[in-house]
């Protein structure tokens, strides 16, 4: 079974969990800039996180067998912090580095008219970028949210097959598979959807333009769920074609617009492997 997580955020997690996903089929994923938990207070901090996402961390990934990508935004909680809110007009020299595959994640986090704003600010550095976004649905008045952020998508430059709306759910479905946009489901424990729920959406709607994520980060996650899918998915009936093709394909088709997309990586190999500005990962010295 192959993976491609394509939302996890690696930055909160260790390398014994890049071991733990090699060993349960992960191969490529892509991890969206997002809120750290506390507050950014300047927009060097960005830079230093945006930085780390270019090249840490692909570094990190590669030791353990993994390709590494991209997102990069202004987040939709710290949209609302006039001392974040400058970064957008850094965005476009990060936006043309070769590992980023999309603009996200943007969207709402509570619906303000900052929000407002830098959504369709990040919607139209996309279209100019030639890249596809990664929107985030907010985890409060889901269904009036995605109504909301539809409402920018149509007045944007960016077409609806150059969207994925993330953390979509049962109440979702209907209306963000009408708009034309791909569909992503984050599978995390407690908040969001969970295995069998998933399933039981496959069943319904089908496996076309969905993808499925862990959504994996410093809160109580597990990256691991893309796996419990696909076995859930083997479980219920479904064929390793329709695994693949949700694990696997879709995300390399969405990702995949952006033109910048390398699957190709060595076994993991920390032993051997080069240094990153002075650092092996491993402990000790050479």
């Amino acid at each position: 079974m192959r993976i491609f997580d394509p939302h996890i955020h690696m930055t909160s997690r260790t390398t014994d969990d890049y071991q733990a996903m090699y060993t349960a089929g992960v191969r490529a994923l892509v991890e969206p800039s997002f809120w750290l938990g506390q507050p950014r207070t300047s927009t060097g901090s960005f830079h230093d996180y945006f930085d780390a996402l270019l090249g840490w961390e692909p570094f990190r990934a590669a030791q353990y067998g993994i390709a590494h990508h991209c997102t990069i935004a202004l987040n939709p909680k710290e949209a609302n912090d006039p001392r974040c809110v400058p970064v957008l007009d850094d965005l476009p020299r990060y936006l043309v580095k070769d590992s980023v595959v999309a603009v996200g994640e943007i969207g709402y986090d509570s619906m303000t008219p900052a929000e407002d704003t830098a959504l369709a600010t990040q919607l139209q550095l996309a279209a100019d970028h030639g890249l596809p976004a990664l929107v985030h649905t907010p985890h409060r008045d889901k269904l009036a949210g995605l109504r909301r952020t539809l409402d920018v998508v149509r007045e944007s430059a960016l077409p609806p097959e150059r969207i994925l709306l993330d953390h979509l759910n049962e109440t979702t479905v209907k209306e963000a598979t009408d708009s034309g946009c791909w569909l992503g489901f984050s599978i995390y424990p407690d908040t969001k959807m969970d295995e069998h729920r998933m399933v039981a959406l496959l069943r319904t709607w089908g496996t076309g333009k969905i993808l499925v994520n862990s959504a994996a980060d410093w809160g109580r996650s597990d990256p691991l769920k893309t796996r419990a899918v696909g076995d859930a998915m083997l479980a219920a009936g479904f064929t390793d074609d329709d695994i693949d093709q949700v694990l696997w394909r879709n995300p390399v088709a969405f990702y995949g617009l952006s033109g910048r997309l390398h699957l190709d990586t060595p076994p993991p190999d920390t032993a051997t492997a080069p240094l990153h500005e002075g650092n092996s990962i491993r402990r000790g010295g050479e």
